[in-house]
């Protein structure tokens, strides 16, 4: 990393806008929390960690911290010449010192980072969305990110370290966490202490984590009233803005030597750590000790002690927390998945309080509301002709009569001559109106209201996209794929598209000279031609009622 003293220039640049991954991968880059590197990898570097798990020099390094750009701007680029990095709001945060161009192998890499393909896997899924080129080589910073939220828990590695230094400590263990820490933890961070005689470096991510985790501004409100559990003079809380690409074993080591970077002397490797879930046959891509099993494997090499924890459970009996190892055949164990506790929250059951302390459940009952109380977005995709229009201004006018949720709908149609109005039917134009579209739905439901789209979206990718945009945001996405056939949208043709497009005086008309990919697994399909719209509105309507998103009061009695 280097600084530049003076702002160069930076106007004559080509420059990059860095989305949320790149952002946090560039901070931590800049105040060497990434220590030893000093950019983005270039070609050799990428290549060593992907097949090596080390950098070409050598040095230990098991994640591949790539920036990856479209070809449109790769072809503008040459290796000595300089990108300009700039944020969402176009401010220039540094400048890359270009050494290599390249075109990564993302099969490649996900099987050799993430030993799957599957895109089950969050990694995978957010890495085969990557552009098609990387870019490496060294950063000289020019700006520094600026964050408007949590400003005295960012610390830097050299905050941090300055901080242990004053307070004295000799021994410091670091725990990473991405969740709310609930009574299991507390208990297993002390046990870590007490095995260390060491303070506690309290290190939550707050980048991007798995999709469907809780907000981190809930999840530091819950790290504060956490604090309480521990001695005042024996805890630091500080937050770490990393992009996880929840890689088990490997990211095990690589959180690892980020706390080393931050003067941790041991590090606190659980069960399952950085795990992603399961995959689409629902076994778990990694072994419950195999990121424990890899860190420890390095421990010397990385410069720091893994301490490897089991699973802790609740003795019902004796009203305390024991490794799994050391629980007594017999003894009656309770324990609570994260499904339970989230179940929990939606419906306003009861979280005992051996499993979490009052003011953690009140701080996540501030920001997990229930199913009825949440916004959602109904997607409606299909042929023109299908019925899209017609079924969503049922179930809008259902909704409005109800009265509970406010309810915006986006007809295909009007929102063309509206928010997408300039953009044509070109295969980039159509993507782009449809992911506007789903844009403002999503941010429609995340305050809390029904947003309904009616719009074709042929294109399986970019429906895909608002769909993880959705899941991103933690909001509820239903897919509908209203599935006439063409010879049925062509009889119910009332502006007389088709007639047009037959005729060769309309042409991309989608479904005829333009394609229409239809959706393999929606989460309602619906077929026009053997159900009226009245009856595709109330079977819409049941399912949002049997998944508690809406009251059984509004179902009809047939």
């Amino acid at each position: 990393m280097e600084n530049c003293k003076e702002k160069p220039n930076l106007s004559s640049l080509p420059f990059w806008v860095l989305c949320a991954r790149q952002l946090c991968d560039l901070e931590l880059l800049a105040n060497e929390a990434f220590a030893p590197l000093t950019g983005f990898l270039g070609l050799e570097d990428y290549l060593s960690v992907v097949h090596h798990m080390r950098l070409s020099s050598g040095a230990l390094w098991p994640m591949p911290i790539t920036l990856d750009i479209p070809q449109a701007l790769a072809e503008q680029l040459l290796p000595g010449g300089e990108l300009a990095l700039r944020d969402p709001e176009g401010l220039t945060l540094a400048v890359l010192a270009i050494d290599s161009i390249y075109q990564p192998d993302h099969h490649l890499e996900a099987l050799r980072v993430f030993g799957t393909q599957d895109k089950a896997h969050p990694g995978v899924a957010a890495l085969y969305r990557q552009h098609p080129f990387n870019v490496g080589g060294i950063i000289k910073k020019v700006d520094s990110v600026t964050h408007y939220d949590f400003a005295d828990l960012r610390l830097s590695p050299l905050q941090v370290k300055r901080e242990i230094a004053r307070r004295g400590w000799e021994a410091v263990v670091a725990f990473q966490t991405r969740n709310p820490m609930h009574c299991a933890h507390v208990e297993l961070t002390l046990r870590a202490m007490k095995q260390a005689n060491a303070a506690l470096l309290l290190q939550p991510a707050v980048g991007l984590t798995k999709p469907d985790d809780i907000d981190y501004y809930t999840r530091v409100r819950c790290y504060k009233h956490t604090l309480k559990s521990y001695p005042a003079d024996a805890v630091l809380l500080s937050l770490l803005p990393l992009a996880m690409r929840m890689g088990g074993p490997r990211e095990a080591v690589w959180h690892a030597l980020i706390r080393k970077n931050f003067g941790a002397t041991h590090f606190i490797v659980g069960r399952d750590h950085a795990g992603p879930g399961n995959d689409k046959h629902g076994n778990a891509f990694y072994a419950p000790y195999a990121a424990q099993e890899m860190a420890l494997a390095h421990a010397q090499e990385i410069g720091l002690q893994i301490l490897a924890f089991e699973e802790m459970l609740y003795l019902k009996e004796e009203r305390r927390y024991a490794p799994a190892s050391e629980v007594p055949p017999g003894a009656a164990v309770l324990s609570l998945s994260g499904t339970e506790v989230r179940e929990k929250l939606a419906s306003g059951a009861d979280i005992p309080e051996w499993f979490s302390t009052p003011d953690i459940v009140a701080e996540l009952r501030r920001s997990y509301r229930p199913k009825q109380q949440q916004g959602f977005v109904l997607f409606f995709t299909g042929l023109s002709g299908a019925g899209k229009s017609t079924i969503a201004n049922g179930i809008a006018v259902r909704l409005r009569e109800d009265g509970r949720r406010t309810v915006s709908l986006l007809d295909g149609d009007v929102v063309r001559h509206s928010l997408c109005k300039g953009l044509g039917f070109s295969k980039e134009d159509r993507e782009a109106n449809v992911e506007r579209v789903g844009f403002v739905a999503i941010e429609i439901a995340r305050a809390g209201g029904v947003a309904i789209c009616a719009c074709i979206a042929p294109y399986a990718s970019t429906r895909q996209v608002c769909r993880e945009l959705a899941s991103t945001h933690k909001t509820a996405f239903f897919e509908i794929y209203i599935a006439a056939d063409l010879e049925v949208c062509e009889r119910r043709d009332r502006k007389g598209l088709y007639a047009k497009a037959r005729a060769g005086k309309l042409p991309g008309m989608t479904g005829i000279d333009a394609p229409y990919e239809a959706p393999l697994y929606p989460d309602l399909r619906i077929d026009t031609a053997r159900m009226s719209a009245a009856q595709a509105v109330e079977l819409i309507i049941a399912t949002l009622v049997e998944l508690d998103y809406l009251p059984a009061s509004l179902l009809h009695e047939p």
